[in-house]
């Protein structure tokens, strides 16, 4: 049976391309949940961590008895919008959304509050609607406060007195987590700025404007820092940057390594990161990329799943931040989950002892 199950999903990927459908399991199985059907909205498959996440989300949903309808927008507007309204007119009771653009669904979410229809946002808070029942994330703050913390230890700023050249890039301008990484990583680094200690070359510093890339892309990012490097840096050194995302640090890095960087006449700088991509692990360990942020996706799916069977057995939605998330209309109920700084020396710890990756994954 469970054969002829996977067969079935493979199907329904081989006719959509970018959707799974799957049926309710009787694990867990409650009245409240029995048959019911879950949408799950995420941005892109592009970025493998969302990919995790729906995948996750699936798992821990159909163990819970519910059925689930995973769409992925390949960061289409758009294309977002039409999947979510299919999936109101599908009669999802619950709504998990990772917007691609946070301000963009309110009459999207409208038409699922006319249908009674709850709305939980998935790690981007969904702004200016509220139809935003709640949010489970990661303390966003803390990951830019440990990307920076990350530069400061690599570059030995507490006792190193410098000058060193850093340049900043921050997160899509339309992704509201963007701003908490990029104000939590300035907390830490504003002071080094102020006194010197860290030179902007570009003097390229302000949010979206300036350092914001949009729709997290690495060949943006790659682009912008070839423009800095030719205007910039012709007889200066790059001693750190400042990255949000992996996929954007591997840009960075690519855009370094054209100009000579990582030689011995040009040793690697300082580049951060979020999101523990595979590619970027293996890039930690041969000696490229500095670090990353590890949010242990797993966690996050459980909880969204969680929170989600309160939503539906009407029983208390287990939140612990009532006070932080303000989408413009409301405060939003949250769940903060908790990550950690990866660099060379923890990678074992953090990502293969958890289970996160095999020892075969980063070879």
């Amino acid at each position: 049976m469970k054969k002829l199950l996977s067969i079935a999903v493979i199907g329904v990927f081989a006719l959509t391309g970018c959707s799974s459908t799957t049926p309710s399991s009787s694990a867990g199985n409650g009245a409240a949940g029995k048959g019911g059907l879950i949408g799950i909205a995420m941005p892109t498959k592009s970025s493998a961590r969302w990919v995790s996440d729906g995948d996750n989300l699936v798992k821990q949903l159909t163990a819970l008895g519910y059925t689930t309808d995973l769409e992925f927008a390949e960061d289409k507007i758009p294309t977002q919008v039409s999947q979510i309204e299919n999936m109101i007119t599908k009669g999802a009771k619950v709504l998990i959304i990772a917007a691609i653009d946070g301000t963009t669904l309110t009459d999207t979410l409208q038409k699922a509050a006319d249908a009674k229809i709850k709305v939980l946002a998935y790690d981007r808070l969904i702004n200016k609607s509220p139809n935003v029942d709640y949010y489970t994330t990661f303390d966003n703050n803390k990951v830019g406060v440990l990307q920076a913390g990350t530069i400061v230890d690599c570059l030995g700023l507490k006792t190193n007195k410098g000058p060193f050249n850093i340049e900043l890039f921050a997160g899509s301008p339309d992704d509201n987590n963007s701003h908490f990484f990029f104000n939590g990583a300035m907390s830490v680094l504003q002071p080094y700025i102020d006194s010197k200690t860290l030179v902007i070359q570009s003097g390229q510093t302000k949010f979206p404007d300036e350092v914001g890339t949009l729709r997290w892309d690495g060949a943006v990012a790659q682009a912008r820092m070839d423009n800095i490097l030719s205007s910039k840096y012709t007889d200066k050194r790059v001693d750190a940057v400042l990255a949000p995302y992996d996929g954007i640090s591997r840009g960075i890095i690519a855009s370094l390594k054209a100009v000579g960087y990582y030689s011995t006449a040009k040793p690697a700088p300082c580049v951060s990161g979020q999101d523990a991509e595979l590619p970027s692990v293996k890039s930690i360990l041969a000696g490229e990329q500095t670090s990353t942020i590890f949010k242990d996706t797993r966690k996050l799916a459980t909880q969204a799943a969680k929170m989600t069977d309160e939503m539906l057995k009407g029983t208390t939605v287990d939140t612990n931040d009532t006070k932080t998330y303000d989408n413009g209309i409301k405060v939003v109920p949250s769940f903060l989950l908790d990550m950690v700084a990866v660099t060379k020396a923890n990678v074992q710890s953090a990502l293969i002892d958890t289970g996160y990756y095999t020892a075969a994954d980063i070879k």
